[in-house]
């Protein structure tokens, strides 16, 4: 009891010490012009400042390294805070400075490679069945940076609203927190893993404040390229000799950026544009679209982001057989969702025109006779 108290006080304490610091922060981007300006693609209609991740951090470095040094061991805490700083830095000269996709993707990577070799952050082998087990050897290195890679840039897509990618990131780290404390219970993880994820939590928890709607201050890309990798590299240290059950769990208390990024990729190559190509078609742009306020389209997120994170948690104690049945009702539910808001571009929604089908002969008559009308102007227009 008295070790619970300890920690909960200390806790508190790293939430209070990144509320005191973002101040500083805001005052501090100004000075180095890590400052969104207005323009078509943004939402704020006045000069913000950015780079406010540096006070999570900061905070961050502060709490593993003097609030918490006989919980988290420092062997543990400098090889992740060396590992992360690759990142940090990326994001705050993207803040100051815009890099190119390219030059943040080589930035992210050098993280990743850190996170490797240093932290020893990877994925080894893989229990697919109690008898059957995969070592992926020489492509532990390649499955490792791909992990790393997407779920920081997952994270760092959705950083389109006040709030948004700081709240779904404390309540994906919360779900994670869950899981490896039950896992640290039973021997599968480290003792210090739980510990250091809910410091990272309450280290949002005190920026936060800061950045819900109407925002003071911006999350930037400093905080979203952080907490992404930090997610990602925090589930990778329960992944070392994984059951393929770990290995889905961190995916689906992802969900919501994930979602939002695999679609992003498919309306892009649909569209033939280059992925890398910005657009207003993200999950909260179409929230807002559909006459959703800022608040309330964050608050949505939140609420999908806090199911998935459920669903998760479930998925860990599970039979194989109801996870196959979680997991098909997940993907249909997802798909349906992604079509009803148009996630996946206007016209798109071959589920919804799948069910229409059923028990629906004069929709199915309407749509050969549309198809016939259709091959009938093609031959035209080849004719002429």
């Amino acid at each position: 009891m008295n070790e619970f108290l300890s920690v909960s006080i200390r806790l508190v304490l790293t939430g209070l010490l990144a509320f005191a610091l973002t101040p500083l922060i805001k005052k501090l981007a100004f000075k180095i012009n890590a400052v969104d300006q207005p323009n078509e693609r943004r939402i704020n209609k006045l000069p913000m400042p950015s780079a406010g991740g540096l006070a999570i951090f900061l905070t961050f470095v502060i709490a593993t390294l003097f609030i918490f040094p006989d919980v988290i061991p420092f062997d543990f805490a400098w090889r992740l805070i060396v590992s992360s700083l690759a990142v940090v830095a990326t994001g705050l000269l993207d803040d100051i400075f815009e890099l190119s996709p390219r030059q943040k993707l080589v930035g992210i990577t050098i993280g990743a490679l850190l996170a490797f070799f240093v932290l020893g952050a990877r994925i080894d082998i893989i229990n697919l069945f109690s008898s059957t087990e995969i070592d992926f050897g020489f492509l532990s290195l390649p499955l490792t940076l791909l992990w790393i890679i997407a779920l920081t840039n997952a994270i760092n897509l959705i950083d389109g609203l006040d709030g948004l990618a700081t709240g779904v990131s404390m309540i994906a780290l919360a779900a994670i927190g869950i899981v490896g404390y039950i896992a640290a219970a039973s021997g599968a993880v480290a003792s210090q893993l739980p510990i250091t994820i809910f410091v990272l939590i309450f280290c949002s928890a005190g920026f936060l404040p800061y950045n819900f709607n109407p925002a003071k201050i911006y999350l930037g890309d400093t905080g979203a390229l952080f907490l992404g990798f930090m997610i990602a590299v925090l589930s990778l240290q329960g992944l070392k000799n994984a059951t393929l059950v770990s290995l889905i769990t961190p995916l689906i208390i992802l969900g919501v950026p994930i979602t939002d990024t695999v679609f992003a990729i498919i309306r892009r190559l649909l569209n033939k544009q280059p992925i890398s190509t910005a657009d207003q078609m993200h999950l909260h742009h179409r929230l807002l679209s559909l006459g959703f306020t800022h608040r309330g389209a964050v608050l949505m997120i939140y609420g999908l982001a806090i199911l998935f994170s459920c669903i998760a948690i479930m998925y860990s104690f599970a039979s194989t057989l109801a996870n196959i049945f979680l997991i098909i009702a997940l993907l249909f539910a997802v798909e349906l969702f992604v079509e009803l808001i148009g996630l996946s571009g206007s016209n798109r929604q071959p589920l919804i025109n799948a069910l229409k089908y059923v028990g629906n002969k004069a929709y199915r008559d309407k749509r050969v006779a549309e198809k016939k009308i259709e091959k009938i102007k093609n031959k035209v227009k080849k004719e002429s």
